[in-house]
């Protein structure tokens, strides 16, 4: 059965296809844990499934750091937040990782659900700014799995 996709998951597509060439400059080795994660945060961007792309993508991040530079005896029991503050992350990228961080985690730890009026009233806004937070996540995601390549 073929699947026709529409212009703006055509779009999505694109996007990665060109952030991988600008990145991937060489080769990487990756877990098959972290592609399989890279791999399900990509499809859920472009399918439009922003908060599982922000999850999945922040899942492949701490998986790769912890398959690049920690393994799992030594970071047993770290979260993403110390996973990223010891890891080789460059300034600008280490910010950005908070930032998706912060952001995921309004969104995972709802202080108080019934408290839905914003949501209701401005359901665009939120859409429009989980897209963005989803498409921030899948770049910054694509910069740490290809921050390690050999040429």
């Amino acid at each position: 059965m073929w699947i026709r996709m529409n212009n703006i998951e055509q779009e999505k597509w694109d996007f990665i296809t060109a952030l991988e060439d600008e990145l991937l400059l060489g080769g990487v080795i990756l877990s098959e844990w972290s592609s399989f994660l890279a791999r399900d945060a990509m499809t859920a961007w472009c399918s439009g499934a922003n908060l599982a792309a922000i999850l999945s993508a922040q899942a492949a991040v701490e998986s790769h750091l912890r398959y690049e530079y920690f393994g799992p005896k030594q970071s047993k029991g770290w979260g993403l937040y110390r996973m990223l503050h010891e890891a080789p992350i460059e300034a600008d990228l280490l910010l950005t990782l908070h930032k998706l961080r912060k952001f995921r985690n309004r969104w995972v730890h709802v202080d108080d659900p019934a408290n839905d009026q914003d949501l209701l009233e401005r359901p665009e806004y939120h859409e429009s700014e989980i897209d963005e937070m989803a498409k921030l996540a899948i770049k910054s995601m694509m910069q740490i799995l290809y921050s390690e390549q050999w040429l």
